[in-house]
């Protein structure tokens, strides 16, 4: 398929403006052909009217209709073959291994919520029967479900062309729940973007979905961003990278005349625990898990943990060595561009230059600027300066891991408790330390959204039970994950209907279970008739 540079509105592909970029190949420096044409206010205001007017048709398309539009964007995902992966590799420098993983993720996840959709349960039917004998009021009949929001905005992530991209886990979920999507495509890899972008397209006119269900925009700038956040006709917004630019965007949302939600996933220093037993008996183990963890993927991953908290002592110190060896061993690789590579070095600056903190180890093979390569580092500070410079807290995103040496149990409860809102923690122990430290997991049930033990949290399952969420700031709502079969919850709202007749009531509520979707009818979950 070639490439033509336009943005991707209803069911045309167009280009207005006069600004134009390229991507750039990381690893090269070298820019790449075709130019793409940066989004006018007026292609903005066009898609944003054009998913407007497709919500009162989509909305009520089955969840049949919706699984069977997800599915065929899956296979015209997979339809583009080595041309989607090819192009990839030469706008984000990632392995061709990694992006076939991720196209699989991908359009797993298409799938996955277009079983969602087809089985229909998620809408959350409730029915209380009408009771007019009930004393001393007769009891209303009330049923209620979960309807779509309307027309949802999706920025697109830097370091997941793919799965959080296009048509990653945001389109997929606001589709499923019967909400045209607007996607703003990343600039550092519009090539792969407008690929997938006439994927979609393809399949909405393939399966007869109605002009406006998908648009896809091309450009870089903040002011982009700005004017999607705050066009009327957006009602949600589904956001995955930085801290400024997700907390920018909720900011926008919340200053509208009529506010909407932004849900956003703004990252985390994701930090592992490691417990006595553990220490003891498989420090070499874990010092060679940690590692791949922290490299992989060029530490470009929102759960890379960034940080080690363990009690002083010989063991934690064979932990250290033993990951700093590994780390000497690691190679630099190519970030996703120059801008993450700048700032990762710029994180490492600004840690190197605090008394407290000591560079232990970086890989012996120097990191190439002009290739935006990262160094593998680990560093090492202890709890009692931690606690006392909150900089030391702040992410650094890129293949890096900082130890913090407690000098027992109750400084490791407080490094936990002094701890911002993150996606994961993780516990290395034994059953025993597991027992032993439930203090400590307790404090971190209230920090994180998600607890690993005895592994890594770099990999996040796609299915019902994932959370991938967390407190404030590594996102914005903690109620919700951007990860699994409950992200559809996001671009949903409850309706209740009061006294309706069968014949006007939505099929997932009638007293005839036509569906056979799972409700709850006078608080009990059942399949059956009423």
């Amino acid at each position: 398929m070639e490439l033509h540079g336009k943005h991707v509105i209803a069911n045309t592909s167009t280009a207005s403006g006069s600004q134009m970029f390229k991507a750039v190949d990381p690893a090269e420096g070298q820019e790449i052909e075709p130019a793409f044409t940066k989004v006018t206010e007026a292609e903005i205001d066009r898609a944003m009217q054009a998913a407007k007017e497709a919500f009162e048709s989509y909305r009520r398309r089955t969840g049949e209709d919706r699984a069977v539009f997800l599915e065929a964007i899956a296979n015209r995902i997979m339809d583009l073959g080595d041309d989607l992966i090819k192009r990839g590799q030469r706008e984000t420098a990632l392995p061709e291994g990694r992006l076939v993983a991720e196209r699989g993720r991908t359009v797993n996840q298409l799938r996955l919520f277009a079983t969602v959709a087809r089985e229909g349960s998620w809408v959350n039917a409730r029915i209380d029967i009408a009771d007019p004998q009930r004393k001393p009021l007769a009891k209303p009949d009330t049923r209620l479900m979960l309807i779509p929001l309307g027309p949802v905005v999706v920025f697109s992530a830097s370091n997941f062309p793919l799965a959080f991209s296009v048509a990653g886990g945001d389109t997929a979920s606001a589709l499923a729940a019967g909400n045209p999507v607007v996607v703003k495509a990343h600039w550092a890899h519009p090539g792969v973007s407008e690929l997938v972008a006439r994927a979609v397209q393809q399949a909405a006119e393939q399966t007869g979905m109605p002009d406006g269900v998908f648009s896809m925009l091309q450009g870089r700038g903040h002011e982009i961003g700005a004017a999607l956040a705050k066009h009327p006709a957006t009602t949600a917004i589904g956001f995955t990278g930085s801290l400024r630019g997700g907390r920018a965007l909720f900011d926008v949302a919340a200053a509208r005349p009529v506010p909407i939600p932004v849900y956003a996933e703004m990252g985390s220093i994701n930090p592992v625990f490691v417990l006595t037993g553990a220490l003891q008996q498989r420090s070499d183990k874990i010092a060679e898990g940690l590692v791949g963890s922290v490299t992989m993927g060029v530490g470009q991953f929102c759960t890379n943990p960034g940080l080690v908290i363990g009690q002083a002592g010989s063991a934690l110190d064979a932990l250290i060595d033993k990951a700093s060896q590994l780390i000497e061993q690691a190679l630099p690789g190519s970030m996703l561009y120059q801008g993450l590579s700048q700032a990762y070095e710029e994180g490492i600056t600004r840690l190197s230059e605090s008394d407290s903190v000591d560079i232990v180890a970086r890989t012996l093979q120097g990191a190439d600027g002009a290739k935006t390569q990262g160094a593998p580092h680990v560093l090492r500070t202890n709890a009692a300066s931690f606690l006392n410079d909150s900089q030391l807290a702040q992410e650094v995103f890129g293949p890096s891991t900082m130890f913090v040496v407690a000098d027992h149990r109750q400084e490791m409860e407080q490094v936990a408790r002094s701890l911002e809102g993150q996606l994961t923690a993780t516990l290395h122990g034994t059953d025993e330390d597991l027992a032993d430290y439930g203090d400590l997991v307790a404090i971190l049930e209230n920090r994180v959204g998600r607890i690993v033990y005895n592994g890594f949290p770099t990999g996040v399952e796609v299915c019902s039970s994932m959370n991938h969420g967390g407190p404030y700031p590594a996102t914005t709502d903690v109620h919700f994950t951007s990860v699994g079969s409950d992200a559809i919850l996001r671009f949903a709202r409850p309706i209740c209907y009061q006294g309706f007749p069968q014949a006007s009531l939505p099929p997932q509520l009638r007293d005839r279970n036509e569906l056979n979707i799972w409700r709850m009818v006078n608080e009990s979950f059942t399949q059956q008739d009423y």
